[in-house]
């Protein structure tokens, strides 16, 4: 089963390729999905959060392999939502630094809870991700492309980090995984200061 979660999560990599290319400097984003889809890799924070919780998904195994990845995107579309239609989250910048650095401290502790209360831990920093990503939305954008952007990116970041954590997982070195768990989380508390 691990075999092939690392198989498609390379499909899903390789097919996302030639989006990346919008990534270099001097390129325009040419719709609203390419616009959606950069917003979660142009912040270090989104990406480590996002990478940390397809990490804690694979180290926890069973259901939470998709449950958690899933709760994270179905509830950050709800916060874009909100941001959207006006609705003010508080604390958004607080909220999503404090992701990275408590997604960091779960992998460092190797925690490990029931899969509904790792996937409502997930669930609750993605509401913070999902309203940053809704903010700032551009004006001309279609708001239905963009969402499908950022929730496509956020899920690639998702299945790289649970390929990594596979591949961890099938090495049984899970050493590996609280070193970057500490990275993570230190590179959170080092942007919360900056």
């Amino acid at each position: 089963m691990r075999l092939n979660a690392l198989k498609m999560g390379l499909v899903a990599l390789i097919s996302a390729a030639p989006a990346l290319v919008f990534a270099h400097a001097g390129h325009e984003h040419t719709t609203s999905f390419m616009t959606g889809f950069m917003h979660p890799l142009g912040g270090f924070d989104h990406l480590l959060a996002m990478l940390a919780i397809g990490l804690w998904s694979a180290s926890l195994g069973g259901r939470a392999l998709w449950a958690v990845p899933m709760a994270f995107v179905g509830t950050m579309m709800v916060g874009g939502g909100l941001a959207v239609a006006g609705v003010q989250v508080p604390f958004i910048e607080q909220g999503i630094l404090l992701s990275v650095i408590v997604m960091g401290a779960l992998l460092v502790g190797a925690a490990r809870f029931p899969v509904a209360v790792c996937a409502g831990i997930a669930g609750l920093f993605a509401l913070f991700h999902g309203a940053a990503h809704g903010m700032e939305m551009p004006l001309n954008a279609n708001g239905a492309e963009y969402a499908l952007g950022f929730a496509a990116a956020t899920t690639l970041l998702h299945v790289a980090g649970i390929v990594l954590g596979s591949i961890i997982e099938r090495f049984q070195a899970p050493i590996i995984t609280r070193i970057t768990g500490s990275i993570i989380a230190v590179a959170g508390l080092f942007l919360a200061i900056a």
